[in-house]
């Protein structure tokens, strides 16, 4: 191996220990993305949840359910008697309760069988907003301190990650208050609200934010989370967690979302393409440009049929093309071209299957010219347009 190459290598071997040391040693940077996955360790993911979900649902089943709410439900339901073969509470929790309008109203009609519907969303889909008669808005004057309540329960104090979201424009004859949120102004807002549809009950809370792994793990937050999720008296429970972001799609989304593997990754592609690098240079040989061999068959067409243009000889080119024109027949067809009489023409027309006619003319045209000595560019293209027309 030369010594040129041997340096280079030493320089990127110690070039990648020094990044290695320096990421080892600085501070991990914490991720604030608000994910709402249950693989997610980060503040706003669902991990803890995910693991305590037992311990919050105390003697219920719970049942994890990643298609959308459509499908899930669709195949539970038996057409034959209108019933679901299924009974209890569905569980979603998200930033933005944004699902697909088909299974809204799957959700409406679920309930409407004597089931709950759980939503701990900062925004609702218009199709609820008008089937349920509420809405949600944003307070004027937002506080980054929110005190959260159940009814005259104890309250509790949230600070990163919540919103001013609250439940507004409500039928009051219909709807119940469960929970309040407020802000350093004491103003009071209705944050978590119960709305009976038909024979079951919707609860939509708009703090999805307390059920992250953040509030969970501070101070006495859980017995916030506590007293929300134990409105949900069903012995099953369905929570929804989107497909697409609670599993690994693919195997390498798991080596990149891990810091380690991602730089070993990064660090082997990087090493393959500099051993590329320098061995293809120390290997590779110039390779010589070829150039294919021309068809002059084309050129040599063109130069002839110049030359019989810039002469002007037709009556030429039409022996030619007679001389040619017979020996095609005697070599194809196996016939003798001495006399072009009408025995020659019907046995032309029985080999070839060609019309009469277009034979009869063009042996009328052969024996024409043969007697001319001089031949215009008009006669010329009759003569050839009766070759095309023939086809032999």
């Amino acid at each position: 191996m030369p010594k040129s190459i041997k340096i280079y290598i030493f320089i990127l071997v110690l070039i990648l220990v020094g990044i290695i040391t320096i990421d080892a040693n600085r501070p991990k940077p914490i991720d604030w993305t608000p994910t709402y996955s249950i693989k997610d360790k980060i503040p706003y993911g669902l991990y803890v949840l995910n693991q305590e979900i037992d311990g919050f649902f105390k003697n219920k089943e719970v049942e994890k359910f990643g298609n959308t709410p459509y499908e899930f439900l669709d195949y539970k339901y038996s057409y034959s008697d209108s019933s679901y073969s299924i009974k209890g509470s569905m569980l979603f929790i998200d930033e933005g309760f944004m699902i697909d309008d088909e299974s809204t109203e799957e959700l409406l009609y679920f309930a409407s069988h004597g089931n709950s519907i759980f939503i701990s969303a900062s925004s609702f889909p218009e199709i609820l907003k008008d089937s349920l008669n509420f809405d949600y808005g944003y307070t004027s004057n937002f506080s980054d301190t929110l005190q959260f309540s159940i009814k005259d329960k104890e309250s509790y104090n949230y600070l990163k990650g919540i919103n001013d979201v609250y439940i507004k424009d409500f039928d009051s004859t219909k709807t119940t208050v469960l929970g309040y949120q407020k802000n350093t102004n004491k103003d009071s807002y209705p944050n978590f609200v119960r709305i009976p549809y038909k024979n079951g009950m919707f609860y939509f809370h708009t703090q999805p934010a307390i059920f992250t792994n953040y509030y969970l793990l501070d101070k006495e937050n859980y017995k916030y989370a506590e007293q929300v999720l134990s409105h949900i008296n069903t012995d099953k429970v369905y929570w929804y967690l989107e497909e697409t972001r609670n599993s690994v799609d693919h195997p390498m989304d798991y080596i990149f979302s891990q810091p380690a593997l991602n730089w070993a990754w990064k660090i082997a592609i990087i090493s393959i393409f500099v051993f590329m690098f320098f061995n293809a240079k120390r290997k590779q040989r110039v390779i010589p440009i070829i150039e294919p061999l021309k068809n002059t068959t084309i050129d040599f067409t063109k130069t002839i049929g110049n030359l019989y243009y810039q002469e002007g000889n037709h009556q030429d080119i039409i022996d030619k093309k007679i001389k040619f024109l017979l020996e095609r027949i005697r070599n194809e067809y196996l016939m003798d071209t001495f006399d072009l009489n009408e025995s020659f023409i019907n046995r032309l027309h029985q080999k070839t299957g060609k019309n009469k006619t277009d034979i009869e003319n063009i042996i009328r045209l052969i024996k024409k010219y043969r007697n001319q000595t001089n031949s215009s560019d008009k006669d010329l293209v009759e003569f050839n347009n009766a070759i095309e027309k023939l086809n032999i």
